[in-house]
């Protein structure tokens, strides 16, 4: 009462405003309204009209007889609880609501009052209201589930995945062999599909397969996690190190999954994961089908009612896994990925770009841009090559073939098609027979067709089937000069200036 005289005082006395007197009270700005407001409806508006009153007759006044208890409409509570986790919805809202179905019922202060001390008494420390749809908390079961191989009788203890909406506690669980970033996000396309769509945020801890810098204010993502949740639409939001709270409703589900499901599995024996998942998958819709006793509806009944209408729709496509490896381009404009190599734009050699690794393809990435992509091939050093990517000379010279160099030579005449195709069948490596016919294809540009040809037949009339002679029988002229067709073998040879010998291309090896 002395509360109530001091607020009239300050505020008809001395005209101080509801938050003044609120702070030096110490009530709330609302106690402080409603106080005014009910001084109002009794009619005082001086001071001095309280002062003269004994604090028996002021209470009546302001208040009336004193009512039972009981006897305005109590608000449901839990319903209230429920009705918070749907977007847009306050408490506000929810009272006003109230009032319009119970038009006696609690004012707005005391109704706020009920629930928040209606919510202490759930044993729950709750500092956020979850959203329909808003957030999926997800996370590993310290508890590990067991299969065991059925030959050697081996034991092996594999990942309990586990995964829960903040606002309805719905549950999606399954066994995995690793934690691996692979496995963490199959568990999470598996869940989404479970669910039957996907939420706005996911809430992960921060672990290895989910964060690669792990931070409490900018944790870094891990990079596939981070492009499989953009392929879904999602965002993450990684709980911060050491603030359980953060992440509350995984903790709480992966309890209840360790009681609901991993108790009763103790006895049991699993020869393979995929019989391990079908008895999760059993338990807990078991487990999602049971009534809540807080609220006296299922985590099932929750989720239809405030998740599922707040779900995005799944994506068109399943999301195509791949690890991002990050690489120079080499001076021969291929990145190794397993041991293979790929081709890249030569204009972009020495860049450094990212290269995504999945089963069937390989991608080349700079800057956040797919340059090229190949499909992926498991033969250790070799290679694959995009024409495309390689300079205009190294192009020119790869889309040569024995076939073709031959039909060239032969274009230039008989004499230089039979001396190209010697020259392919005689060197030790295909690729050297090219260069010696490239060659040629040259001294054709610089000497004309007919001299090539022309030398190409002293060539093989004296066994030179190289580069380096036709090239010297050119320079100096040799082609010019008619050959001797045949000598008499009692006949001796007559020095003359114009028979030429072996000794003639003794220094032929320095000709270019």
């Amino acid at each position: 009462m002395r509360h109530i005289r001091e607020i009239l005082r300050q505020k008809l006395l001395l005209e101080h405003t509801h938050r003044m007197i609120a702070a030096s009270v110490g009530v709330s700005a609302g106690g402080v309204g409603e106080t005014v407001s009910r001084a109002k409806q009794a009619g005082f508006s001086t001071w001095q009209e309280i002062e003269a009153l004994e604090e028996r007759e002021l209470a009546a006044r302001l208040y009336g007889a004193k009512s039972v208890s009981g006897a305005r409409p109590a608000p449901n509570l839990a319903e209230i609880d429920v009705e918070l986790r749907r977007k847009g919805v306050t408490l506000q809202l929810l009272h006003v609501e109230y009032l319009g179905r119970h038009p006696e019922g609690y004012r707005y202060t005391q109704f706020c009052n009920l629930y928040r001390a209606w919510k202490k008494r759930q044993g729950v420390v709750m500092r956020q209201i979850h959203r329909g749809g808003e957030k999926l908390f997800v996370d590993y079961s310290g508890a590990k589930p067991r299969i065991q191989d059925p030959t050697t009788g081996e034991v092996q203890e594999v990942e309990l995945f586990v995964a829960a909406f903040g606002a309805s506690s719905c549950t999606y669980a399954e066994a995995t062999l690793t934690q691996s970033t692979q496995d963490w996000i199959r568990s999470h396309e598996r869940a989404f599909e479970y669910f039957g769509g996907v939420p706005e945020v996911v809430v992960p801890d921060q672990l290895k397969a989910a964060v690669v810098g792990a931070c409490r204010y900018e944790p870094k993502l891990q990079s596939t996690y981070e492009e499989f949740l953009v392929h879904c639409g999602a965002v993450c939001i990684p709980a911060r190190q050491r603030k359980p709270r953060d992440k509350a409703p995984a903790e709480v589900a992966v309890q209840v999954v360790e009681r609901w499901v991993l108790a009763k599995l103790r006895n049991q024996v699993f020869y393979s994961l995929d019989e391990l998942n079908t008895r999760i998958r059993e338990l807990v819709a078991e487990l999602n089908q049971a009534p809540l006793r807080r609220y006296g509806v299922s985590r099932r009944d929750l989720f239809e009612r405030l998740d599922r209408p707040a779900l995005k729709p799944l994506p068109a496509s399943r999301f195509v896994y791949g690890e991002w490896k990050a690489c120079k381009l080499r001076l021969d404009y291929h990145v190794e990925a397993d041991g293979h190599y790929y081709s890249a734009p030569h204009s972009l050699t020495g860049e450094k770009l990212h290269l995504r690794v999945s089963a069937g393809t390989i991608e080349v990435w700079l800057r956040g841009k797919r340059i090229t992509s190949h499909q992926r091939s498991h033969k250790k050093g070799g290679y694959t090559t995009n024409p495309e990517h390689m300079p205009a000379s190294h192009r020119a010279h790869a889309e040569w073939t024995p076939a073709t160099l031959v039909a060239w030579a032969c274009k230039v005449g008989p004499q230089t098609g039979t001396l190209a195709a010697t020259i392919l069948r005689e060197q030790p490596h295909p690729e050297r027979g090219y260069r010696s016919c490239l060659g040629l294809k040259k001294l054709e540009k610089k000497y004309g067709a007919a001299r090539l040809e022309a030398a190409s037949e002293r060539a093989l009339l004296v066994g030179a089937h190289s580069y380096r002679h036709v090239a010297a029988i050119l320079q100096r002229g040799i082609d010019r000069i008619p050959p001797i067709t045949a000598v008499s073998a009692n006949t001796q040879t007559v020095p003359h200036g114009n028979v030429i010998g072996p000794e003639y291309y003794q220094g032929e090896r320095d000709v270019e």
